[in-house]
């Protein structure tokens, strides 16, 4: 009988743990189910009402046209167009890559409205049990909230679980944009936070910026919460694969490629984020200037060389975070890879002192949040290292100069 050699029982040992996850997986969380749609979705219906859509006798542009051709469009448009293509098709211009960003915020608030009338009324539905009508109290006062002047809504979408993206600050005029990409259980009803609210989307987002106008009072800074994707739900088989980190990645590229101006672009990847940034690095636009992972179960690559971008690469992880005993390989399909503060990833490491678990990178007082707020500023000499060796002083000396 041939003995198999060291490498092949590796490769049979790999196999069965990879097959042991998958059935702990399956009879922990099961697989994820498809939802059957009764018809197009909200967004779906104005986009398609759009396609065969006038103005003033012409046939408007394709919705999904490259960024570039959408701007010059309602560039060429006088105000009053604008305001009625954004009156009579709210939910295709509130989330058209290439529209004005003023007229996707008055698109979306015309949308929200719209959203909350149908949860008002769903709420008193006696077709819904009493599960579903808490459900529709729950998104109703979520979109009231959303309404609430000041607020700058990117995108929505209310299918499903929801889809949306938030700016503070002023994005046509900033000198530099920072856009947090969160992680997994992200959808409408989680994107901000009573309590805990800095794990989620708009308390990230809102702390970043605050810190960013601290470290530097004469940058124009604006911070995108970007809950743009569907995000896996929970720590099941979508967390452990990439398939949703592969449909986030090609929504993220597309926001990146419509953002007005140049200024520079910073990711603030946390969690199952990190991944989705993983995937989107090699289509990024050059404008992006920086990647930085936090809380990372790995990126999709072995090392950040492999990742295929111009971007600088940090990596940061607090010593509390439960995230470092998450196995990092990739196997079958399962797992994301390489840890990305490990020397051998290649990523500039940097300290998350006081951040106190997986979801702390963004409170106020932290070293991860002032890291954060450096990068987006660009003032990398300020950066506190996770080590205070030559090895970290050469990586931020060769980030200066990058």
């Amino acid at each position: 009988m041939t003995s198999f050699d060291t490498s092949s029982q590796s490769n049979v040992w790999r196999a069965l743990l990879a097959l042991a996850v998958v059935f702990v997986m399956l009879a922990t969380t099961g697989w994820t189910a498809l939802r059957n749609h009764r018809g197009p979705t909200a967004l779906e219906a104005s986009v398609t009402a759009w396609e065969h859509g006038r103005l003033d006798g012409r046939r408007l542009p394709d919705a999904q046209a490259a960024p570039a051709r959408l701007s010059r469009f309602f560039a060429s448009l006088t105000a009053a167009q604008r305001a009625s293509l954004a009156r009579r098709y709210p939910l295709a211009v509130g989330n058209m890559n290439g529209a004005p960003v003023e007229l996707r915020y008055r698109a979306n608030r015309a949308a929200l409205r719209t959203a909350r009338t149908v949860e008002r009324r769903r709420m008193h539905d006696k077709r819904l049990s009493p599960s579903g009508q808490r459900e529709a109290a729950r998104r109703m006062h979520r979109y009231a909230s959303l309404l609430d002047p000041g607020r700058h809504i990117l995108a929505f979408d209310p299918a499903g679980s929801g889809r949306i993206a938030e700016v503070f600050g002023d994005l046509d005029r900033a000198d530099r944009v920072s856009v947090v990409v969160p992680g997994v259980d992200t959808e409408l009803l989680t994107f901000q936070r009573t309590g805990r609210k800095y794990s989620a989307p708009v308390g990230m987002a809102e702390s970043l910026y605050a810190a960013e106008r601290a470290a530097s009072p004469s940058t124009r800074t604006a911070v995108i919460a970007w809950a743009d994707y569907t995000s896996p739900s929970g720590l099941g088989m979508e967390a452990a694969t990439a398939s949703r980190a592969e449909q986030g990645a090609v929504r993220l590229n597309a926001l990146l490629r419509a953002l007005p101006g140049r200024a520079p672009v910073a990711l603030f990847c946390h969690s199952y984020g990190s991944v989705v940034c993983g995937v989107a690095a090699d289509e990024l636009p050059g404008r992006v200037s920086d990647i930085a992972v936090a809380g990372s179960p790995g990126m999709r690559v072995e090392k950040a060389s492999h990742l295929r971008t111009s971007a600088r690469v940090w990596s940061m992880r607090d010593a509390d975070d439960w995230i470092q005993d998450v196995p990092n390989l990739e196997f079958g399909g399962l797992g994301h890879g390489a840890d990305p503060v490990s020397a051998a990833f290649g990523a500039r490491v940097l300290s998350a002192r006081g951040a106190q678990g997986h979801a702390g990178y963004f409170v106020p007082g932290t070293e991860s949040l002032e890291n954060f707020a450096e990068i987006g500023v660009g003032a990398y000499r300020t950066l506190a290292c996770a080590h205070e060796d030559d090895t970290c002083r050469a990586d931020l000396s060769a980030a200066v100069a990058a």
